[in-house]
């Protein structure tokens, strides 16, 4: 159960800035900051709310959060997820293993499975999801060895050390710490290095490279030292510094031999140079992660966000186009997002550029956003299907796997990408149905006012946004909005009034006032149909987008094949509402401003008749076809 306090009761609290920091806002639980940084990281341009204070409202990406909330609850018993280790440890092992991936242990989910539990308990305010990780937690390290022995080789030890970290962080476990020592200095012991300088992308077997898939251990092992302040974990951290891939990017963001590789974990490497960043201060890993993002923005990104056909970086000469033939793999849907957030994320706190979070919206509608959700047995949405031929979202043929784990901390890192502080600045990343408290500082005061911030929208089914503002004094400070890559305008009123705001693609939108309680800013950002090419290779391969969201073709009828228009204008007359699929079920000949279609249907010019719509990709169900990319220069073929 998530308990909330009163409102009003948070504006009269505004001098315990303290209690407000430490996580008290929320009611029922008690303030679960967690120990404080020893080795305090790198001054940010951006602060997350690291997953407090912000609540998401009513909307298809609160439902995520309830489904993961569903998951523990209802179908994880910890008798099943301790099994495995408790035989290995000699001792009485009720339960029965997951299955699946996690059929001899659930080493391969249960440190995912604790940071999950930790982060979402914060954001929602559900005790009982802290109870549950900390009774893991309890349980599981009595099958620890006395010499640090988790029984656990790179890829599961990774996941574990970023759960220990969280108990500690975000749980107040305060003898996880304790043990996160212990196993790595076990783990540093033991631990084979790399055989290898790269991944073999020649070989089937160890394109992610091997040992396998170690390429955070520098990213969990450098918040471990933050944390404790503890050398060895530092020490660590820099012993997988993956160099030989890392400086391929260390001059440009066009590498031409950085593919091959395993996608997602080679995104993920990235945010141990991120963490190197953030821990060393040295600019060179700034650089790289800088160069890598553009370098995946323009060379491995589908229009969804998407990355990794085959699980792998394509060559920059077309072949990224060219796997929509063949490839169903075409994007490692949950864990691809986890390591895209996370690099964009890291990204926007150390330069503050509005720029970043553009990747971040595209996976928030297209990625995990459209996933099929978590399920009993574990059955997971693992591989979004993108090809020219038609696909449809099936769940993994296993159970248990990798995408499993990272599905709840998908979810929770919601609450960490929609509003970012700075320099005094309430930053507004992503327009999404949900609340935020903030404290504002005013050097004219003695204490800092607390501000709170409603943010309604129907968004992306609608171009606007409100965003109310209610504290208990007026206070002077910069309200920043992203404004999105693909907007070519935006409109902004404060209470009614239009005013005049600078708000080129790319960059914050910044308003600045001295707010009162009560004030409304409403955004309109227009959302215009467009079509957007594959790559440079193929001009013609494009998706249909509103906005950040990718429109696809139902595939369920024996309709006349059709080829799209050659220009953006021609598709939006050719893609016409559906009669009642405006948000709100009202139909007009045309929407009104603040007002889409969900649902699209085809007109072709020759006015023959087609019963195929377009809808978002987020909206498709299981086991239903669509069409995602489309070829404008070849004539459809006739097979009838």
């Amino acid at each position: 159960m998530s308990l909330e306090i009163d409102r009003r009761e948070f504006l009269k609290q505004a001098p315990v800035a303290a209690a407000l920091v430490a996580g008290a806002v929320r009611g029922g639980l008690e303030p679960q900051a967690g120990p404080p940084a020893v080795a305090p990281a790198k001054a940010h341009a951006l602060e997350t709310f690291d997953y407090l204070n912000v609540r998401l409202l009513p909307s298809r990406w609160q439902q995520q959060v309830e489904v993961a909330r569903t998951f523990f609850h209802e179908h994880v018993s910890i008798d099943d997820v301790l099994q495995g280790f408790r035989a290995a440890a000699n001792q009485p092992a009720p339960g029965r293993p997951l299955g699946g991936w996690c059929g001899k242990d659930s080493n391969n989910v249960f440190g995912q499975w604790l940071s999950s539990l930790t982060r979402l308990a914060r954001v929602t305010g559900d005790d009982s999801l802290r109870t549950m990780a900390l009774t893991l937690y309890t349980e599981w390290v009595k099958t620890v060895g006395a010499d640090g022995n988790a029984r656990m080789d790179h890829y599961p030890f990774d996941k574990l050390v970023c759960g220990l970290v969280d108990l500690a962080r975000y749980a107040n476990q305060p003898d996880a710490a304790n043990t996160l020592t212990r196993v790595t200095a076990y783990a540093d012991k033991t631990f084979q290095r790399a055989l290898a300088p790269l991944a073999d992308i020649t070989d089937n077997q160890a394109y992610y490279g091997r040992p396998q898939e170690w390429y955070t251990l520098a990213e969990n092992q450098f918040r471990a030292y933050q944390l404790t302040g503890d050398a060895m974990f530092r020490r660590f951290a820099e012993e997988w510094l993956y160099h030989a891939y890392w400086s391929k990017f260390a001059m440009t963001a066009a590498p031409t031999d950085a593919h091959g590789v395993h996608a997602y974990s080679h995104v993920n490497t990235f945010s141990s140079a991120a963490m190197a960043y953030d821990v060393t201060g040295d600019a060179q890993y700034l650089t790289i992660i800088k160069n890598a993002y553009d370098y995946l923005r323009q060379f491995q990104c589908y229009a969804t966000g998407g990355y990794g056909p085959n699980e792998r970086f394509a060559k920059t000469d077309g072949s990224l186009g060219r796997a929509l033939d063949t490839r169903s793999d075409t994007f490692e849907a949950v864990c691809g997002s986890w390591a895209g957030f996370k690099l964009s994320r890291y990204l926007m706190q150390f330069t503050g550029d509005a720029r970043y979070g553009d990747w971040i919206e595209r996976l928030f509608y297209n990625g995990v956003g459209a996933a099929l959700p978590l399920q009993a047995q574990v059955r997971n949405f693992y591989y979004a299907d993108y090809r020219v031929g038609g696909g449809m979202k099936v769940y993994n043929w296993d159970t248990c796997t990798c995408c499993s784990g990272t599905f709840g901390q998908n979810v929770a890192e919601y609450a960490n990408l929609i509003y970012f502080s700075g320099n005094g600045a309430l930053h507004v990343n992503l327009f999404v149905p949900s609340e935020v408290d903030w404290l504002r500082s005013d050097l004219s005061r003695s204490n800092p006012i607390a501000v709170h911030v409603r943010q309604d929208t129907a968004y992306p089914d609608s171009d606007s946004t409100k965003l109310t503002l209610t504290m208990a004094s007026p206070i002077a400070f910069p309200l920043r909005v992203r404004v999105p890559s693909w907007a070519s305008s935006m409109a902004f009123k404060v209470n009614g009034a239009p005013i005049a705001v600078d708000a080129r693609p790319n960059t914050w939108a910044t308003l600045s006032r001295t707010w009162r309680s009560g004030d409304i800013v409403d955004i309109q950002v227009p959302l215009t149909l467009r079509m957007e090419p594959v790559d440079r290779q193929h001009p013609n391969r494009v998706a249909v987008m509103r906005g950040p969201v990718v429109f696809v073709l139902e595939g369920a009828y024996h309709d006349p094949n059709f080829a799209l228009p050659k220009t953006n204008e021609e598709l939006a007359q050719w893609l016409v509402p559906e009669p009642g699929s405006l948000p709100r079920g009202v139909w007009a000949t045309a929407p009104p401003p603040t007002e889409y279609p969900t649902s699209l249907r085809v007109v072709p010019p020759d006015k023959r008749p087609v019963r195929l719509r377009f809808r978002p990709f987020y909206e498709i169900g299981e086991n239903y076809p669509y069409f995602m990319y489309f070829d404008r220069d070849t004539l459809p073929w006739r097979l009838w």
